[in-house]
């Protein structure tokens, strides 16, 4: 196909198909890159406040560099975030969602309340000088109590049952009694 019926068809007027074509052949990109004069401004600002809480999204990130008076508009903010690497994926949420439900879907009955279901937990961390610690939680499944870790160079069977007593004795000091008392008061209903 010659170059005149390529443009035809596709309604580009020849003369700008041959200036992005010998734009292209010199080296040059075709088209950008574009001034970002109001990014640029606003840079400081949002990465201020992006850094300062990693949790937020651009809406509230945008909404406190409004507060601090800079005009700036959500699309700026969610675009220099998106440029340094700041922002989450759009699916991020979805997911969540969707590790919820399976979360949900593990239980007959859903806890109610706190103290009917708690989680164990490893988590390693390395030492600047080439050691490994492993800390073993507990935690309230439906109030998200987090009770005292057990730090240890191991994950055993042993640092597991370490962990749960600690959190029995934790939550004996919070109610002045032992779980084993409300269990055995909720049994007896």
């Amino acid at each position: 196909m010659s170059t005149a019926r390529w443009c035809e068809r596709f309604d580009i007027p020849e003369r700008t198909w041959r200036r992005w074509q010998a734009k292209a052949r010199a080296g040059g990109q075709p088209k950008g890159p574009w001034p970002k004069p109001a990014r640029e401004e606003a840079r400081e600002l949002v990465l201020r406040h992006a850094l300062a809480h990693p949790a937020w999204g651009h809406r509230k990130v945008w909404a406190m560099v409004r507060h601090d008076e800079h005009v700036v508009s959500e699309a700026t903010v969610l675009r220099t975030l998106r440029e340094e690497g700041l922002i989450l994926p759009a699916h991020y949420q979805r997911e969540r969602r969707k590790l919820a439900e399976r979360r949900k879907a593990a239980f007959a009955n859903e806890p109610t309340g706190p103290n009917q279901v708690w989680q164990l937990d490893f988590s390693e961390f390395e030492t600047t000088t080439g050691g490994t610690w492993r800390l073993a939680g507990c935690r309230d499944y439906w109030s998200k109590y987090e009770h005292p870790f057990h730090v240890s160079p191991t994950a055993n069977q042993f640092d597991a049952i370490d962990a749960v007593e600690l959190a029995l004795a934790d939550y004996e000091a919070m109610f002045g009694h032992p779980m084993i008392e409300d269990c055995c008061r909720l049994r007896d209903r």
